[in-house]
């Protein structure tokens, strides 16, 4: 797992390059679930993502989990009961984390689920049988400062995951690459 600088213009090749190593050949169709508050900018990066991404790709791409209907601390209890309804789908999962200094405003993407939640105290589900992370803020910085972490880092930051994925899906399963991007 090499972390990834949301701002290094290279980003959304880089996270399709490391989706493409880790995710399994025989796979036909992604579930991307974004997962976040539309409400404090620094927990919003999976929502960015999810809205980005909505209606790209239906064949192959299943979002849940937009700034319209966020899945957070409120309904991840039944997305992720939804979610074990469909055993053969494969599930990529989304979410904003705090992290050591070093890895502020970069990108982890690494096989295995993560624990939402889990930086503010939060005992939930866990989602995903791959995990892409934004490391908003220091690990040891106030988590009172979550709500006013830089909206900007947090779009840039959730274009370069929508962009890596979108790239990964037309690339995967062979669209023109005259198809739009993102929705």
């Amino acid at each position: 797992m090499r972390p990834i600088p949301y701002s290094d213009p290279l980003a959304p090749l880089l996270i399709r390059n490391e989706l493409f190593s880790l995710l399994p050949a025989h796979i036909g169709h992604l579930t991307v679930v974004c997962i976040g508050s539309n409400r404090i900018n620094g927990d919003s990066l999976g929502p960015f993502v999810g809205t980005l991404l909505e209606n790209a790709y239906p064949d192959h791409l299943t979002v849940i989990g937009t700034l319209k209907r966020p899945v957070d601390a409120t309904n991840i209890v039944r997305v992720h009961q939804q979610l074990l309804k469909n055993p053969n789908s494969y599930v990529l999962a989304v979410d904003s984390i705090v992290g050591p200094r070093p890895f502020v405003h970069t990108i982890a993407i690494r096989p295995g689920a993560l624990a939402p939640g889990t930086g503010l105290g939060h005992s939930l589900p866990s989602i995903g049988d791959l995990s892409i992370m934004g490391v908003m803020m220091e690990d040891t910085a106030d988590i009172t400062a979550l709500p006013y972490t830089n909206l900007h880092v947090v779009y840039q930051m959730a274009k370069a995951i929508a962009l890596g994925l979108s790239l990964t899906v037309r690339q995967r399963y062979g669209y023109a690459p005259s198809a739009p991007l993102l929705a």
